[in-house]
C-alpha cells in the first residue's frame, strides 16, 4: 500500500472521528499525534478553540529517541500531570486516525494511570 493512500484512508477515518466529538473548556479532546520520531499530545478547547495543555518528546525531560511505546507512555503521563495542573480531570480522547493499538493504547493507558478519566 503506497504511502499516499495511507494517509489519505487515515485522513478519511480522522474526519469521520472529529465529525463526532469536539472538546470543551470543562472536558477538552485530548488529541494525539505520531511522527517518525516524536509524540505528541495536547488538550484542546474546540470552542474557544484553544489549546489548554500540551506535551511531546521534544520538551525537556521528556526528550527520547524515536516514538516508540516507551515514549508515548511519558508524553501520556506527562500531559496527565499538565492537566492536572490546569485543574482539568476529564478528557475526550482523539485518536487522531490511528488504531487504538500499539502506542496509542500506551499513551492512553499512562494518561489514565496519571489521573485522567475518559
Amino acid at each position: 500500500m503506497s504511502l499516499y493512500i495511507r494517509k489519505q484512508a487515515r485522513a478519511k477515518v480522522r474526519r469521520r472521528i472529529r465529525k463526532k466529538i469536539s472538546g470543551t473548556a470543562e472536558r477538552p479532546r485530548l488529541a494525539i499525534h505520531f511522527s517518525n520520531q516524536n509524540v505528541y499530545a495536547q488538550l484542546i478547547d474546540d470552542v474557544a478553540g484553544r489549546t489548554l495543555a500540551a506535551a511531546s518528546t521534544l520538551d525537556k525531560g521528556l526528550a527520547t529517541k524515536g516514538a516508540n511505546k516507551e515514549a508515548a507512555a511519558k508524553v501520556g503521563e506527562a500531559v496527565a500531570k499538565k492537566a492536572k495542573s490546569v485543574s482539568i480531570e476529564t478528557v475526550v480522547f482523539d485518536r487522531g486516525g490511528f488504531q487504538y493499538h500499539g502506542k496509542v493504547k500506551a499513551l492512553a493507558d499512562a494518561a489514565r494511570e496519571a489521573g485522567l478519566n475518559f
